[in-house]
């Protein structure tokens, strides 16, 4: 999987031009799932845009409940009713800046299941974290409680992305090496929970300044199953970035 996470930019008119923009340059491009995930408020323009063609529609994020008095929410059936497929929950920057936790993150995983769309299920330490030594202790935390009380056949429809948020937006990327020991220690973490089989059958994503410049030497690692990218998304190095995996790939 290829995902590209627009954050808080492009106004819907942007979005609109930059997917039209997209879905002509990645025609073709059908070995791997891509998805582009807009702002809520350009969802639908994007929508209309991609419809039928081979990109999809992810969201930034979501509530667990399907309405209600939840000011600035928006509910999982509301983005199903625009074409969305799959939901982004847990990006480092929800948790650092507005707060989440790993049981809200719980909570949005399960109900994006029950709801039908994929979750890409974000996790990855801080540079504070990485320095003490911690990061497979976060990770593992993260992990744990994250897909706590979701079964087996459940967690094969959930994306982890790997991003360590010492890399996001910073031009500092993580080594080949250390992405690749980050996303073992994960699929052998989700082995032990869920068995070997349901622990290959997981998609495990890196994120944290993808460039067509570092991206060949973490796609071809054992583990790495695709990206989700920031900023390279925003541009069409994000066409660059497929055409790096439809190379490795076939």
């Amino acid at each position: 999987m290829l995902a590209g996470n627009w954050k808080m930019n492009k106004t819907p008119s942007e979005a609109q031009s930059f997917a039209n923009t997209l879905m002509n340059a990645l025609a073709g491009f059908n070995s791997f799932d891509i998805y582009i995930a807009p702002v809520f408020v350009a969802l639908d323009r994007v929508q209309e845009v991609i419809n039928s063609s081979n990109i999809k529609l992810a969201a930034q994020n979501m509530y667990f409940e399907d309405n209600g008095a939840f000011t600035g929410e928006v509910s999982p059936k509301m983005l199903k009713e625009l074409g969305v497929e799959a939901v982004i929950i847990g990006h480092s920057e929800r948790r650092k800046i507005f707060g989440e936790t790993d049981e809200l993150i719980n909570k949005k995983v399960k109900k994006a299941l029950k709801e039908g769309l994929t979750p890409i299920f974000c996790i990855g330490e801080t540079l504070e974290e990485r320095e003490k030594g911690l990061t497979f202790c976060v990770l593992e935390k993260q992990v744990r409680e994250g897909l706590y009380g979701i079964s087996a056949e459940e967690v094969k429809k959930v994306v982890i992305a790997y991003e360590p948020v010492w890399a996001i937006g910073t031009g500092v990327v993580a080594t080949p090496q250390q992405a690749q020991e980050a996303h073992e220690f994960v699929r052998k973490l989700l082995g032990q929970i869920y068995g070997e089989e349901v622990a290959q059958s997981v998609t495990i994503l890196y994120g944290g300044s993808v460039t067509p410049e570092n991206f060949f030497g973490l796609f071809v690692k054992r583990d790495i199953d695709g990206a989700l990218v920031g900023g390279a998304s925003l541009k069409e190095s994000f066409v660059e970035l497929a055409k790096i995996m439809s190379k490795i790939i076939c």
